[in-house]
């Protein structure tokens, strides 16, 4: 488990989160899919892990149970979404409203079909 590439992460998703509005789903639980290598359920376990208070606390509390989340990694991917976010939220305040849309449609698109081809 890699520190940097964790809390990298949180960074990104959170930038993405106040760039787009989007994080934990769009951002975080491919990432961990495709770059921890995380089964499915232990990574949408482990995203809710960084949005833990208030926003997944019972999700998270059913993904403990069956031991389907690691709570470090989370911790640290919510440690980046702090910053990230605020810097998300700033940059896309400089986009006009239909460049930000067209961007956040492309970035939903290449998820869609990375994920549908089943790699």
């Amino acid at each position: 488990m890699n520190v940097l590439l964790s809390i990298l992460l949180g960074v990104f998703a959170g930038i993405l989160s106040g760039f787009f509005g989007i994080g934990g789903a769009v951002i975080v639980v491919p990432a961990l899919v495709y770059l921890f290598k995380f089964p499915q359920h232990y990574a949408q376990g482990t995203a809710l892990v960084a949005l833990l208070l208030p926003v997944g606390i019972l999700a998270v509390m059913k993904y403990y149970q069956t031991g389907g989340l690691n709570i470090k990694v989370g911790l640290l991917i919510s440690l980046g979404f702090v910053g990230g976010g605020f810097i998300g939220a700033c940059m896309a305040n400089l986009l006009p409203q239909l460049m930000l849309k067209r961007l956040f449609g492309l970035l939903l698109l290449c998820i869609s079909i990375y994920m549908l081809m089943g790699k």
